[in-house]
């Protein structure tokens, strides 16, 4: 707590997020103060928000109080359960009363509001300069919170609450953080847990307490079940016997981390694929799926998921013929736009923790990376498709062009020629789409059959309209 009020007497002046008071003001107006501190927090993104009793709100010297409010009754209630049931929605806050420099303190601990402004009394309040307001006479200030509120990541929000810190070391995996992050473990937990603060894994409530983020704990937990926010959130990996759901011939629910448990997953996915092989000593490889493009497309569905969807979670289907990569809520772009629009993910703190950690990349280029090493291997096009709810990505196993129905080989033509565009401009030809499926020379007029038939589709178009059907001739996404 000393720690905490160090640093908001140093407040150069009161903030939205924070008021100095000297004694008991009326309790009305410290319901509306919550509730404008709690919204302030919020479009401030904040971790917290304060109020202080005991501070000159001048020059932030430390005279004290005689404001004891775990003592004050409203009525025959006890002031902080009245406090408590006046506000709406509920938002979480703590009264503390502390000895500072040798004077008593109270210290409300608000947190921010939940997405919606908090109301005292039917009543939203907001803090401008240093007094409260009237939330409905800012209407941009209530249109900000809302909006932020609709758009407030989930990475963001708590998913354990008031632990020690031994308990939130317990709870998270912070040698593996170090490990991944490559820096050298420090000797005492106040470090380890200040550089955990500062990755938002979890945020310090200044006296000696912390709330684990739901980003610490997708990212960093044990287990995943000791959180109620993320504990279905685990990924699971299916094997099939057959080619349909049916007959499922071993299954497993990764109850980790994200980051904490990728290469156990990565290594799990590979030991169930269809034709692996020993590559060394700890990993065996698949010889038909390549092993950049089950590692990318695994990372793309724990990034790219909509977190807000409950009761699903990722998955790694794994057929004879195919494999399925699954994860809950649509694309945010167009299927036939993964290769060259720019990244867009909805879990941006996410992406950017695992971007650190070196388990993923934010370029944008990773379906580019996986297209390539499909191409390289001569494989049938992947498949991206958008479900009711969700966002699927299928690679399907070796597979010969006489034996690729036309639906895979257009599909396999509009790919390579988005790949060819964005790889210094190149063009699709026909000796280069044959090149990439294995075709003999032979067989160009089948070839050319599918770059007509793909035209046709409007997914490619010739690069000159003048060109026409030329065995020579070179083809470009139809977006290019």
């Amino acid at each position: 707590m000393n720690r905490l009020l160090d640093r908001l007497v140093r407040e150069t002046e009161e903030c939205e997020w924070l008021e100095f008071k000297r004694n008991l003001s009326e309790e009305r107006k410290i319901g509306e103060t919550i509730s404008a501190v709690s919204n302030a927090a919020f479009l401030q993104e904040q971790d917290y928000g304060y109020i202080v009793w005991g501070v000159d709100d001048i020059d932030h010297s430390v005279v004290g109080t005689d404001f004891r409010p775990r003592r004050q009754k409203v009525g025959n209630q006890e002031f902080e359960g009245w406090l408590a049931s006046q506000l709406s929605p509920r938002v979480h806050f703590e009264i503390w009363e502390p000895v500072y420099q040798g004077q008593r303190l109270a210290v409300f601990i608000v947190c921010p509001a939940p997405g919606t402004p908090v109301r005292f009394q039917g009543g939203a309040w907001i803090r401008v300069g240093s007094s409260n307001r009237p939330l409905r006479d800012y209407p941009e200030k209530e249109r900000l919170l809302w909006l932020k509120g609709s758009t407030a990541p989930f990475e963001k929000s708590f998913a354990k609450r008031d632990v020690s810190g031994a308990d939130a070391l317990a709870l998270l995996d912070y040698r593996k953080y170090y490990e991944l992050a490559q820096q050298q473990l420090p000797s005492d937990h106040e470090t380890i847990l200040g550089r955990l603060a500062r990755e938002k894994l979890l945020a310090d409530t200044g006296r000696g307490r912390y709330e684990i983020t739901n980003l610490g704990a997708l990212s960093m937990a044990h287990r995943l079940s000791d959180f109620d926010a993320v504990g279905r959130k685990a990924i699971r990996v299916v094997r099939y016997a057959g080619q349909d759901r049916a007959t499922p011939a071993e299954q497993n629910s990764f109850d980790i981390g994200y980051a904490t448990g990728f290469e156990e997953l990565i290594s799990s996915v590979h030991r169930l694929l269809p034709g692996y092989e020993s590559v060394g000593i700890a990993l065996r490889q698949s010889a038909g799926y390549p092993p950049l493009a089950v590692r990318e497309l695994v990372a793309n569905a724990l990034i790219h998921q909509d977190l807000t969807v409950t009761g699903a979670s990722p998955s790694v289907e794994i057929f004879p013929d195919r494999v399925e990569f699954t994860n809950p809520g649509k694309p945010l772009i167009k299927t036939e736009r993964f290769i060259d629009e720019p990244p867009r993910s909805r879990n941006e703190t996410l992406a950017s923790l695992l971007r650190r950690l070196r388990i993923c990349e934010e370029m944008g280029t990773g379906i580019d990376k996986v297209i390539r090493e499909i191409e390289r291997n001569h494989l049938p096009p992947p498949d991206f498709q958008e479900t009711d709810s969700s966002t699927r990505a299928i690679l399907y196993a070796r597979q010969s062009w006489a034996d690729m129905d036309a639906a895979t080989r257009i599909r396999g033509c509009y790919q390579h020629a988005c790949l060819q565009y964005v790889s210094e401009a190149r063009v699709l030809t026909n000796a280069s789409l044959r090149q990439r499926f294995a075709v003999e020379a032979r067989n160009a007029a089948t070839v050319s059959r599918i770059i007509r038939d793909t035209v046709n589709q409007g997914l490619i178009k010739p690069k000159s309209p003048q060109q026409g059907f030329r065995g020579t001739a070179g083809y470009i996404p139809f977006w290019g």
